[in-house]
């Protein structure tokens, strides 16, 4: 347990509002943050001089900073203090902010994105774990996960259209000046949290750390990279690195007496099903999903900020879904509900193949509208069984876990993904056809991904 109480269902603890109205603000803008250059991608690559390779690290970069650290940070947090690694997460995003915003060349961005992954890292761990910590397993806590999943879509929503209302008004650096501001409000308001931590914490466990945080590293660098080419000699070194690496590390969690991440929680359903959905999520919906709006761009020639304000339709509606998912009646396990959300997300999907040149935007509105809302009700099981399947007091770690998952299948399906979509060329007949043919894969995937939920959620 932790050193905060954990408080009966309906009674209120003292700190609570804070200890979600924070954390809550702090997922908003780790993910407007995150998704902010889905808009502004040719005007970033523009100002930076950047060329092929490096624009697809311009957007995947960030990735590797939060895969790589989610799951470490969550453990430290819960041994050394969750209110202080997230107030180290907001300082270590204001900083990196700034890098992002006076960066004279493209590795400076990137390099800056990646500390930016690292400290959005520690405000999601960390503020999924001030929640469980606050709000007792319950009504409480559904209502609380729930919102705090809401904040991953309206952050979705939000980061595209204000990064491209700022650069249409002025210059695209404009959004890191303003995500520093806000990462300074994050820190000043982080003062208001009670400190929680584990009664007994495990000790620093360096190797772990090392070995995990490495071979995610390795893994992600290699995914991105692979995207120009899965047979070059340096993506093979990744992906060699990134094996040995996590074989080493479940080497040394298997024989440590307390590890960072207790393997016997892979014996859990539970976790199980927090891990494959969160996988899932991020490989079959976050995937195609973060690509769509370049394609309507590229494809239908709409303008950045329309294409952001069609996206939002999907992410408009995980946002409203998740806030609304705690009226779910109580009968209903969340492994059920995390089944019919990403099947939701796959019917969607399915709804929106059939993408031409000359089709409409709105075309897509019902396909983007069924699948937001099953992404809501998606992130919103995943939040409340992210805490639920682990210790209470390792809810940073189940927290990091999850999300290490997402943001791993996030950044796999944003590379076979682009694969797919680019396989037959570049041209607008062509880009539409890879995109129905990857849309088409991403639902399937989805659907696999509901059947497990559903064995997983009833099975002993």
């Amino acid at each position: 347990m932790t050193t905060l109480a954990t408080p009966r269902a309906g009674q209120r603890t003292p700190g609570s509002t804070a200890a979600l109205a924070v954390p809550a603000a702090a997922t908003l803008l780790a993910l407007m943050n995150y998704t902010a250059p889905m808009a502004t991608l040719t005007e970033t690559s523009h100002g930076l001089a950047a060329g092929g390779t490096a624009r697809i690290w311009l957007m995947s970069s960030i990735s590797l900073g939060l895969a790589a650290a989610l799951l470490a940070i969550g453990s430290l947090a819960d041994d050394h203090g969750r209110r202080r690694v997230f107030t180290g997460g907001a300082v270590a995003l204001a900083v990196s902010s700034v890098v992002c915003a006076v960066a004279p060349t493209a590795p400076v961005f990137v390099a800056g994105r990646i500390v930016q992954g690292a400290a959005s890292a520690a405000l999601l761990a960390t503020g999924l774990g001030i929640i469980a910590a606050t709000f007792g397993a319950g009504p409480r806590r559904a209502r609380a996960t729930g919102i705090w999943g809401a904040m991953l879509g309206l952050g979705i929503a939000l980061g595209p259209i204000a990064s491209a209302g700022l650069t249409a008004a002025g210059n695209w650096r404009a959004w890191y000046w303003v995500a520093a501001a806000g990462s300074v409000a994050l820190g000043v308001a982080a003062r208001s949290l009670a400190e929680s931590r584990a009664d007994r914490p495990r000790g620093l466990d360096l190797p772990g750390l090392a070995t995990m945080s490495l071979g995610i590293a390795a893994l992600v660098a290699a995914i991105t990279w692979g995207r120009v080419g899965w047979t070059r000699p340096g993506v093979l070194a990744l992906f060699a690195a990134a094996a040995v690496l996590l074989a080493a590390f479940t080497a040394i969690e298997a024989r440590r007496r307390e590890p960072m991440l207790d393997l016997g929680l892979l014996r859990r359903r539970a976790f199980l099903l927090s891990i494959s959905g969160a996988l899932v999520t991020g490989l079959a919906v976050i995937g195609v999903m973060s690509y769509f709006a370049t394609v309507l761009t590229l494809v239908l020639g709409l303008s950045t900020i329309a294409s952001a304000l069609v996206l939002a339709i999907w992410s408009g509606l995980s946002f409203v879904t998740a806030l609304q998912a705690r009226r779910m009646p109580a009968r209903l396990p969340a492994g059920r509900l995390l089944g019919a959300g990403l099947a939701l997300s796959a019917v969607g999907e399915f709804a929106m193949i059939g993408l031409t040149p000359d089709a409409h935007w709105w075309r897509f509105a019902p396909g983007l509208a069924l699948s937001g809302a099953g992404s809501g009700l998606a992130n919103a099981m995943l939040a409340r069984v992210a805490v639920d399947s682990v210790p209470a007091d390792r809810a940073s770690m189940g927290s990091g876990a999850n999300n290490t998952a997402r943001y791993l299948g996030a950044s796999v399906g944003v590379a076979v993904v682009g694969a797919i979509a680019t396989g037959s060329g570049d041209a607008p007949s062509a880009l539409a056809h890879g995109t129905n043919v990857a849309m088409l894969v991403s639902a399937v995937v989805a659907l696999l991904g509901a059947a497990l939920a559903a064995a997983l959620a009833t099975g002993r």
